[in-house]
């Protein structure tokens, strides 16, 4: 069995070194004197095209053979993955094809083709995304370069918990996002080598618990597509090389409602001036809702991604 390692996540921040960006970690006394704890937010709302997502798409495909990139790459994704390996396919000189849902978000859709992507849209509540793809990758002979069961795209998304802990030490628990997983398989994975006895604690929306009913049963269960306004996070099952990782290193996954999510974005606008999406708050709104039991002295949380338009931000906050 492959197992993901520091050393994967090392090797990922050497290859993303000088492309991808090493995002700001932001402080708030307003923040800290709230939760009471000193908390550091990883801002990868400031990373190539606004959230996380580059880190693990541009390690992948860097790793891809000539042969491979001459003939392009294929991925599904809301939208953030989408203009992860857009933007990587397009700086590494090869072609990309995107599976996108029907009602992603505009901004998004439109980002991805403007990354020079080709973009194929399907219905996300009737039509498996993931089946679809490996019939256009395999029809068209790209490369799938998948959301997050991917070993290069975890080790790419640890380097945003590797960053933290460079920069700031040790912690007492690390908060972080959780869609298909593969953003905290690789920051436990890098966050519990470098800091012993972190607890590394996961958050959902509630509307999409996958990965929490997943770890009670004790195996991948799969739900509805759930209906959140945290898009990036609604995922119907863990991933199958995800949940493992996430079995082994995550000691809990804490469930937020949209309505904690929206006081979240609306938090960090006021108080830090910084716009993040639905999926990039849920993490910061379960330590500001009261959701994280025993807050250590010392909390890192992972704002994942900003990638919301204005009339969508508007709307989600009732200001429209």
């Amino acid at each position: 069995m492959v197992e993901l390692t520091l050393e994967d996540v090392q090797a990922a921040a050497g290859r993303i070194a000088g492309v991808a960006h090493r995002t700001p970690v932001l402080t708030s006394r307003t923040l800290n004197e709230r939760v009471g704890a000193e908390v550091f937010l990883k801002a990868e709302n400031f990373q190539r095209i606004g959230a996380f997502k580059f880190r693990g798409a541009f390690n992948a495909i860097s790793r891809l053979t000539a042969e491979q990139l001459g003939r392009g790459v294929a991925a599904y994704s809301s939208g953030n993955h989408a203009q992860a390996v857009a933007l990587a396919a397009r700086l590494a000189g090869t072609a990309a094809v995107i599976l996108m849902p029907k009602d992603a978000p505009p901004t998004k859709m439109a980002a991805t083709r403007g990354y020079g992507a080709e973009v194929v849209t399907y219905d996300r509540y009737a039509q498996d995304r993931a089946a679809l793809a490996k019939q256009l990758s395999e029809e068209r002979g790209l490369t799938l370069i998948p959301p997050y069961d991917h070993y290069d795209v975890m080790a790419g998304q640890g380097t945003v918990a590797l960053e933290l802990i460079e920069e700031v030490g040790p912690l007492g628990a690390l908060l972080v996002p959780i869609g298909g997983g593969g953003l905290i398989s690789g920051c436990a994975t890098a966050a519990t080598a470098l800091s012993p006895g972190i607890r590394v604690i996961g958050v959902e929306p509630a509307a999409g618990d996958d990965t929490a009913r997943s770890l009670a049963a004790g195996k991948r269960v799969q739900i509805d597509i759930p209906r959140t306004i945290a898009d990036g996070q609604a995922i119907a099952t863990p991933g199958e090389l995800t949940f493992p990782v996430v079995q082994r290193l995550v000691d809990s996954v804490a469930l937020v409602s949209d309505d904690e999510i929206r006081a979240a974005m609306t938090f960090v606008f006021e108080r830090l001036k910084i716009v993040v999406e639905p999926s990039g708050a849920s993490a910061l709104a379960a330590l500001l809702s009261g959701r994280i039991k025993a807050v250590p002295e010392r909390v890192g949380v992972v704002i994942s991604g900003g990638n919301v338009g204005l009339e969508r931000w508007l709307e989600l906050l009732g200001k429209g």
